[in-house]
């Protein structure tokens, strides 16, 4: 049978100990199923060198008694992990300044680290949102604005061998929204000017397979903004596999709680690639 040698972080330099600034691993607190408070502590002390932030997914904590927001809040503190409210602020405040600087402070109090921003969700002109941006920083909270990539399914390039001048049946275009790519980069830009710590990009259109992955749009996103200063929500495993085979342990990512483990391993350079299903994060974990 194989050995491996489990990695430490001062053998890999391109990713330091926390806190870290880039190949950050947020994990999502679950939203459809009950987040065990054990199952939490259990990740934590377990591989919490690994975890780097927890989001509060689908407005989780909008359902928890602020006792209970709390005490996750601090529990992850003590293990260096940062918490994010994700993008409930739409659900949660009006349409004005002064509304919104009293849901900062609100999270400030809880403890929160990270106030997640929807651009598309929001639904406020540039300006307000570059405003809520400066709130944030200003109440001492970090800011992440959250910008969503969607393209035409048409655009994807058809696999399969064809004999030369075979007909190619035309292939019916889709009339959903197709973000501007260089307006998104573009407005993210601005939020990073306007003191964003960092922008998440929801690319699951754009890498929700990872046999159709748009690598030109990850490329324009990370080439124009750089990749310590975004975050790519990675769906499954094989997704994280193709942004660290692409762009190494720095890249971040957001990811299920149930594959740590297996997004570290593909981070370690002292790992084999097949060690993730070797290990089997679900075992590893329950």
């Amino acid at each position: 049978m194989a050995a491996f040698r489990w990695k430490s972080f001062e053998e890999n330099e391109d990713r330091p100990a926390k806190p870290r600034h880039f190949g950050v691993t947020e994990i999502q607190s679950p939203h459809c199923t009950l987040f065990s408070h054990n199952l939490l502590q259990d990740i934590f002390e377990s591989m919490g060198d690994y975890v780097d932030g927890l989001k509060f997914s689908g407005g989780s904590h909008s359902m928890m008694p602020k006792a209970t927001i709390k005490q996750i809040i601090d529990m992850a503190h003590q293990h260096d992990v940062y918490v994010s409210t994700g993008d409930w602020a739409e659900h949660m405040i009006s349409k004005s300044p002064s509304g919104f600087k009293e849901y900062v402070e609100e999270c400030k109090q809880l403890g929160f680290d990270t106030i997640e921003l929807n651009v598309g969700s929001l639904e406020i002109p540039e300006e307000t949102f570059l405003r809520f941006v400066r709130l944030v920083k200003s109440g001492g909270l970090k800011a992440k604005p959250h910008f969503q990539v969607k393209f035409n399914e048409s655009d994807i390039p058809k696999g399969g061998d064809r004999a030369y001048g075979a007909y190619i049946p035309p292939v019916p275009r889709s009339f959903e929204l197709v973000e501007d790519v260089n307006l998104l980069i573009r407005r993210a830009e601005r939020c990073l000017e306007a003191g964003a710590d960092m922008i998440m990009i929801d690319a699951d259109d754009v890498s929700k397979h990872a046999d159709n992955m748009r690598a030109d749009i990850i490329a324009k996103i990370i080439g124009r903004l750089g990749i310590e200063k975004t975050m790519f929500e990675a769906s499954n495993q094989r997704i994280s596999e193709w942004f660290i085979k692409q762009y190494g342990p720095k890249v971040n990512l957001f990811i299920d709680h149930s594959n740590v483990v297996d997004v570290e391993c593909l981070r370690g350079r002292n790992l084999g690639r097949n060690l993730a299903s070797f290990l089997g994060a679900s075992d590893f974990l329950f």
